[in-house]
């Protein structure tokens, strides 16, 4: 991906990241920080995982990253063979003598080991637990996602300090921190457009543009469990073009499908009655694909973003059938920037839904009057982080100059996203201010979570050993620590 041509800060990361040990063919593992950010965003053929003993595996969700001691990653649910989905906990190990040279088999803390997840193995170890190795299953070259995602956080966010770079930040001219912030912005851009080619290699266009929208209508609580359901699509989707017998294989796969009336509200019963009409007839068919509700993590959700009403929308594009052409159609058409979000949410819209219209949820009562399934906000998630790159490396893999122009155009001038609370922190540590630079665009965001990825999540609250303020001093000609060169007057 030769276009966004490499900029000064792709160099930076360059001479501050993974070096040229990396590199598959060399028969040097991973660093297994890296193994760890390979398993978090799940970068695996996922068709062709198998224990060491020859089992299949399906992953249908790879935990949440454990802080504290024990396993790295915590509530994992992993389908090993025919057998019911399990859940427990995943210890990464290069080798799978890790397990016993590491103590674990003699550690209480890991006992809920459901796999130990391991770069290379030639044969199962007798009287361990199920051994899965990577080597071979990722879905690019190591390199290349050592690229992508080896400054994956290890850590938690610093604490809401004022960072080392906030001195040399704070003295640029806002033309010059949109000019950083719109290089780091590129980076997440190719990133992103580079998994979605990943996947595309694997199973085609069509198909990587679903499972992305999927999983980002999946908000970050839900990503897994919608992204398991797109990789069924070719199944479950064939045979009907129907929105409700869609939304019924997808609440019923999903396992959010209740086994009980509300009994106080008639109109979700009534909806519920229909789906199982038809559910419990096609149930036996599906019982090896059904997910355990388990894998859901729907606490604190906002009623309006649940999943079930993520589906049930979900389904109506698929029922059309024609929601690719659509959006190649918008991404051809002559826009002002002005008509971006709108142009695009026209084009995402739903007509109305009989329940999912007047209902957030499966238990919800009805609402006063009818509310869209798809807002303003969320059309923006969609665009910046999976329809702008989808189209953009297409275009690039075509060699259509013209077209990939606009895709970069638009993610450039895209309008800012909601804000949240890692954009809110970012802010106050690299500008020294939470409103000491104006973020007018989705990209500008977007750089600004990419520099908290490369490089504030490797630091501490004191920026110990952290390249960056260096780095945006010698870009931007400063000299010490509180003087600028006058070609860069402070603002």
């Amino acid at each position: 991906m030769a276009e966004f041509a490499d900029n000064f800060y792709a160099r930076w990361r360059s001479q501050t990241g993974p070096g040229p040990i990396l590199q598959e063919g060399r028969g040097d593992a991973p660093p297994e920080q890296l193994l760890q950010a390979i398993w978090q965003n799940q970068r695996l053929l996922v068709d062709q995982l198998r224990l060491l003993d020859g089992q299949p595996v399906r992953i249908l969700h790879p935990g949440f990253r454990n802080r504290e001691a024990g396993p790295d990653f915590r509530g994992a649910v992993v389908r090993i063979g025919s057998a019911l989905p399990i859940t427990g906990d995943i210890e990464i190990d290069l080798e799978p003598g890790g397990w016993t040279a590491h103590g674990h088999d003699q550690n209480p803390n890991f006992r809920g080991v459901i796999v130990q997840v391991i770069w290379s193995g030639d044969r199962p170890v007798a009287g361990t637990i199920p051994i899965l190795p990577l080597r071979g299953k990722l879905d690019a070259p190591l390199a290349e996602l050592a690229d992508g995602l080896g400054r994956e956080s290890a850590g938690d966010l610093v604490a809401a300090q004022q960072g080392r770079c906030c001195s040399p930040l704070g003295q640029l001219v806002p033309a010059r921190q949109g000019e950083l912030l719109q290089a780091a912005a590129q980076v997440r851009f190719r990133n992103k457009a580079g998994q979605l080619a990943a996947r595309a290699r694997q199973a085609g266009w069509e198909q990587a543009l679903w499972e992305g929208l999927f999983r980002a209508l999946g908000y970050k609580q839900n990503v897994w469990p919608l992204k398991q359901l797109a990789e069924l699509r070719p199944e479950w989707s064939r045979a009907t073009r129907d929105a409700f017998s869609l939304q019924v294989r997808l609440l019923g796969l999903s396992g959010l499908l209740p086994d009980q009336l509300s009994r106080t509200q008639k109109d979700a019963d009534g909806y519920i009655r229909q789906v199982w009409d038809q559910w419990w007839r096609e149930r036996d068919e599906w019982a090896d694909r059904i997910l355990p509700r388990s894998i859901w993590r729907l606490h604190g959700i906002r009623p309006a973003n649940h999943p079930q009403r993520r589906l049930a929308l979900a389904a109506h594009w698929l029922a059309a059938g024609d929601l690719p052409a659509k959006l190649e159609h918008w991404f051809t058409r002559n826009l002002r920037d002005s008509e971006l979000v709108h142009s695009l949410e026209e084009t995402l819209q739903i007509t109305q839904d009989e329940f999912w219209s007047r209902h957030w949820t499966l238990r919800s009562a009805p609402l006063a009057k009818p509310q869209p399934l798809l807002g303003a906000g969320r059309v923006t998630d969609l665009a910046i982080n999976v329809i702008l790159p989808w189209l953009w490396i297409r275009t690039v893999e075509g060699k259509n100059d013209a077209l990939r122009k606009i895709a970069e155009h638009r993610y450039c001038r895209w309008p800012a996203a909601e804000d949240n609370s890692v954009l809110r922190l970012a802010r106050r540590r690299l500008f020294g201010g939470l409103r000491a630079v104006p973020l007018p665009t989705a990209a500008a965001q977007q750089g600004l979570l990419q520099i908290v990825r490369d490089f504030c999540d490797h630091s501490n609250a004191l920026c110990e050993q952290c390249q960056f303020p260096q780095l945006v001093r010698d870009w931007a000609g400063l000299t010490g620590t509180g003087s600028v060169r006058e070609s860069n007057p402070p603002v």
